[in-house]
């Protein structure tokens, strides 16, 4: 099975996104990551990973929340919330109002050394401690792929990878990228 979770942009996502959200250009439009000043590893284009099912969590999303036991060094972790599913992609609330990983399951996550962080949502972080967070992780060799869709059919499944392939652009905090679950 191959599931495309990444977000389809429309000339009208497009126009609310950026009218809504000054960051929301060229590379932080869509499903994209966070480089913040790194340069993305090609050996992550395919990674080992898991998702987990977040939905129901609260804005606050807790180690105890999910089996941290199954994360592995070097793997790609998601969390379906299923915010980006409820709230228009582009909207004010969608930007302000999503859950966040709370400091102590990043911490965990990157204790744990793994690869890359994804989310159904805008950010690990809100507001002031959005790109901090994102250069924490950056600085600890890990990428964060925020703006997932459609990861509900994958959570749970063993043995699934994730192929993302970002553009080959430089110079930017944030790349668009195409990600594929494979299981």
């Amino acid at each position: 099975m191959l599931l495309d979770v990444t977000l389809k942009i429309t000339p009208a996502l497009s126009a609310d996104a950026q009218g809504n959200e000054k960051i929301a250009r060229v590379g932080h439009l869509g499903t994209h990551f966070d480089v913040m000043d790194k340069e993305f590893p090609l050996e992550y284009t395919q990674r080992p990973g898991i998702v987990f099912d977040v939905r129901g969590c609260g804005e606050e999303i807790l180690p105890e929340h999910v089996d941290l036991d199954r994360v592995e060094a070097g793997s790609f972790v998601a969390f379906c919330s299923g915010y980006i599913e409820r709230v228009p992609y582009g909207s004010r609330a969608y930007f302000s109002g999503h859950p966040q990983l709370s400091p102590a399951l990043i911490d965990r996550l990157l204790e744990k050394r793994v690869a890359m962080i994804g989310v159904d949502f805008a950010g690990l972080r809100r507001g002031a401690e959005h790109t901090p967070t994102d250069q924490r992780c950056a600085d600890s060799g890990v990428f964060v792929i925020e703006n997932l869709c459609g990861l509900a059919p994958a959570i749970g499944l063993k043995g699934c990878r994730f192929n993302t392939y970002p553009m080959n652009w430089s110079g930017l905090s944030g790349l668009p990228c195409r990600v594929v679950v494979q299981a």
